[in-house]
């Protein structure tokens, strides 16, 4: 090993990866066939998020030794990375066959495996890479999060406990206790390990994460939320289609029940309502919340840019609606015809535009922009020349699109953009 490449390891271990970077590219000036230098330089433009040129290096390192477990778990960790799951996969179990008694490969291994949501899988992994390396930091968490998906809350609970007790100063362990009691319907010590976790490293977004959720938890409307999306977070995609599915279903079947026997509306309605209430909620609660924490200093600030700018969105959705009801309740004539009409757009509106920042960041969320924008643009089309789009085919069409957004954005939010 190089003198470079030993100083670049020390440096890439003290998180001084920009330094790292520029030891390795010396390294390689001189000896350009160096394995191990390509292959900690992909780590290293990995940390920068420079993922095609980490990619290439990664090539690179398995191209000139292809037993180098270094290179296959760097080529693991960057397409893990870019989300493409089973390279990922593949080459991190690569990494593990070349040297089954490194706890990093199995730990790599299983956070690809838990991306997957195969969490039986991932729990193997850690639990191989404990063995090895009983006190394993990234094994451990990996563990305890898996745990918690299957529904073994306590255990990974304990599991975190011990870690803790063994190194109090884990940011990342101090998270995932957080996240492992917001399960437990735990909010107010979530939120003392979140802020430990923060005070640890003030740049970690798990735990900021867990700072929002655990400050709206303390309202009992949206903890109710959070036990229903943190519940829906364990299903396999599979089951959560089922459900959304199921549960319209059902709807539709109480509907019909109701409107063939009126003897039993009395009791069907107030279901119906109940259901119709829920699904709403599942959409709007979480940027509805954010809007309501923008009320408090800390809330405020523990909102990230792109929640802050959700919620202005959606406030400004439920505003719109707000005067246009006004408009419908007090005015008349043509002014009560159009509060009417934007009352109905924009109170509607606000589902499928709450579910736009639900999507991953790239073509998922565009698609679900420009179907929002399209369901507006056909509410307003009705002010076209007259006949044109008749305001009966336009309130049709709306309705309908904001029924089927529920199940578009649903497709969205399960879809990995690849970087």
């Amino acid at each position: 090993m190089s003198e470079h490449v030993a100083r670049a390891l020390l440096l890439f271990e003290q998180s001084r990866y920009d330094l790292a970077e520029e030891e390795l590219k010396r390294a390689l000036g001189e000896d350009p066939d160096d394995a191990v230098a390509h292959a900690m330089l992909g780590l290293c433009l990995a940390q920068r998020d420079a993922l095609e040129e980490a990619q290439r290096e990664a090539d690179a390192a398995i191209g000139l030794a292809p037993d180098l477990p270094l290179a296959h778990r760097t080529k693991a960790r960057v397409m893990h990375e870019r989300n493409r799951l089973e390279e990922a996969a593949a080459s991190a179990e690569e990494a593990v066959r070349l040297d089954p008694e490194d706890a990093d490969h199995h730990a790599l291994a299983g956070a690809i495996r838990a991306s997957q949501e195969r969490w039986a899988d991932a729990v193997a992994a850690a639990e191989r890479g404990l063995a090895l390396d009983a006190e394993h930091v990234a094994c451990t968490n990996l563990r305890a999060l898996a745990l918690v998906k299957l529904g073994r809350r306590k255990e990974a609970g304990a599991t975190l406990d011990r870690a803790l007790a063994r190194d109090p100063e884990n940011t990342l362990t101090h998270a995932n206790r957080g996240w492992t009691l917001l399960d437990q319907g735990d909010s107010k010590k979530a939120l003392e390990h979140f802020r430990e976790s923060l005070r640890l490293d003030a740049t970690n977004e798990w735990a900021r994460a867990g700072i929002v959720e655990a400050l709206k938890a303390r309202n009992p409307v949206y903890a109710l939320m959070l036990r229903y999306f943190l519940w829906m977070a364990k299903l396999r995609p599979g089951a959560r289609w089922g459900i959304v599915i199921g549960g319209y279903l059902g709807y539709r079947f109480l509907y019909e029940v109701g409107e063939r026997n009126p003897k039993a509306a009395p009791f069907v309605v107030p279901v119906l309502a109940a259901y119709i209430a829920f699904a709403v909620m599942t959409w709007i609660s979480v940027p509805l919340f954010n809007l309501l924490l923008r009320l408090s200093r800390f809330g405020r600030l523990a909102l990230s840019r792109e929640q802050t700018v959700a919620s202005n969105w959606t406030g400004a959705c439920l505003l719109l609606t707000a005067g246009a009801g006004g408009c419908w309740a007090l005015g008349g004539g043509l002014v009560q015809a159009l509060g009417f009409w934007f009352t109905i757009t924009f109170g509607l509106l606000v589902m499928p535009l709450s579910a736009v920042f639900s999507c991953p960041a790239g073509w998922p969320r565009r698609a679900m922009t420009l179907y929002t924008a399209a369901l507006l643009a056909v509410m307003v089309s009705v002010f076209t020349p007259p006949g044109l789009v008749p305001a009966g085919v336009a309130l049709n069409v709306f309705l309908i699109g904001v029924l089927l957004s529920a199940f578009v954005a649903n497709w969205l939010i399960g879809q990995r953009v690849r970087r």
